[in-house]
């Protein structure tokens, strides 16, 4: 099948890669001609893994482009995505929907068959409603049909993701977008992925539902943590204890700085606003929101706490600046409100990440940054792991302890045992843990 993917950001690249890679003709659109010029010359302007190869492969074999023109490729589609952003709209949090509706402006004019647009980008209860309403407004002859299909790739597992999903949602009752969706992921059903076909805005809410729902979960095991601190038990036991259990699972119950990232503080933003919006408030997920922002400030008070209360004139060494291994991006991560917290107080902060450091410094360009973990020690009166990059799991302490000041670690991923580091004469303190 002929598909076209508006937009070529993080959903949009991944997702037109894989629908090329199951054997389909995709071509990727976007406005931005700097990033178009990129990606036919084979850079990849996001850090996924995997992802470069995918890419290289499928425009070598003829069946992923790229171009900023959508007219050639609307004469042929039999599908239209829309993957465009929708960021947390500056005033009221509810989500910035103009780019979606832009895109359906552009295609409706271009239709001249059936086609089928589907919503790729994570949108409110709704907006297939209005997308359908722009494009009969605009083009009142066009056969076409709305079908929502959102998107529940983790960044960087985002290919497995795609490829071996926990489920697909396709929100339709259209007859023949209902043949086109399953043709389009019939390359699936040879490793049987559950497909819910359900209403539009059923559809619709599903996704931020499910984010809600686990952002319940990382700040219900955060809390946990605090408890366990106070009252002397061990918060990784506790979530085992508690994840053996099927009815709860153990994924999302690993505590630490608060979560970040794309998806969960705007998309909980969203539902807070939307539900609100329909009088139906969501008093657990408008908690959860407000914990989480007072976590991350909390955990540069836990630094400050290890550092015998002042860290004035202090340097700090911060290992991990993404909101999550294996991706920059650096979207509400933890480690941007916990380096503000301690440059507040006084410190002075030297940062690493493996794929972060140039996100980082547009955002946070009064920071130090180093090369490698070891440069980013030397001469520190602490170290915090504020991200778990698998090369920061096996650090060599022993020079890590001969590079510093101060032989301080402040561990707020859990990754290291406490007596194995307290054994090397560390001062060390993690989240939930005595």
């Amino acid at each position: 099948m002929r598909v076209t993917m508006i937009g070529s950001g993080y959903v949009g690249l991944v997702s037109g890669a894989c629908f090329a890679d199951f054997g389909h003709v995709v071509t990727c659109v976007d406005v931005n001609q700097a990033k178009i010029d990129a990606l036919m010359a084979g850079e990849i302007p996001i850090f996924e893994p995997g992802l470069d190869d995918l890419v290289e492969t499928n425009v070598r074999r003829k069946r992923l482009s790229f171009t900023t023109d959508l007219t050639e490729s609307m004469s042929q589609t039999d599908a239209v995505f829309i993957a465009v952003g929708t960021p947390s709209r500056r005033g009221d949090g509810h989500a910035d929907l103009s780019y979606v509706y832009a895109a359906a402006r552009e295609i409706a004019p271009l239709i001249k068959r059936f086609t089928v647009i589907v919503t790729k980008s994570t949108v409110p209860v709704g907006t297939g409603d209005e997308v359908e309403r722009i494009i009969k407004e605009t083009n009142p002859d066009a056969d076409f049909a709305v079908v929502s299909n959102p998107e529940f790739l983790r960044e960087g597992a985002a290919i497995n993701d795609f490829k071996r999903p926990d489920r697909i949602v396709i929100g339709t009752t259209e007859p023949r977008a209902k043949e086109v969706m399953t043709e389009l992921y019939r390359p699936l059903f040879l490793n049987p992925a559950p497909i819910l076909f359900t209403s539009r805005r059923t559809s619709e809410l599903i996704k931020y539902a499910a984010n809600a729902f686990l952002a319940v979960k990382i700040t219900f095991i955060n809390e946990m943590a605090d408890l366990c601190e106070a009252v002397g038990a061990d918060v990784q036991e506790v979530s085992r204890g508690i994840g053996l259990d099927n009815r709860i699972g153990s994924k999302f119950l690993h505590a630490g700085p608060g979560y970040g990232g794309s998806c969960f503080p705007k998309d909980t933003l969203a539902l807070i606003k939307t539900a609100q919006d329909n009088n139906a408030p969501t008093r657990i997920v408008e908690t959860v929101a407000a914990v989480n922002d007072q976590r991350k400030r909390a955990m540069a008070r836990k630094v400050i706490a290890a550092c015998n209360g002042e860290v004035r004139g202090k340097t700090i060494a911060v290992l991990g600046l993404t909101f999550k291994p294996n991706t920059d991006d650096m979207r509400d991560a933890p480690s941007l409100s916990i380096i503000t917290a301690l440059q507040d107080a006084g410190a002075k902060v030297v940062g690493y990440d493996p794929e972060g450091v140039e996100a980082a410094k547009t955002l946070m360009p009064d920071v130090s940054y180093a090369p490698d973990a070891y440069s980013c020690v030397k001469g520190a009166n602490a170290v915090v792991i504020v991200t778990e990059w698998d090369e920061f799991r096996a650090l060599d302490l022993d020079r890590v302890k001969e590079e510093m000041k101060e032989p301080v670690i402040v561990d707020l991923r859990n990754i290291y045992r406490p007596e194995d580091v307290r054994r090397r004469g560390f001062t060390y303190g993690s989240v939930g843990r005595l």
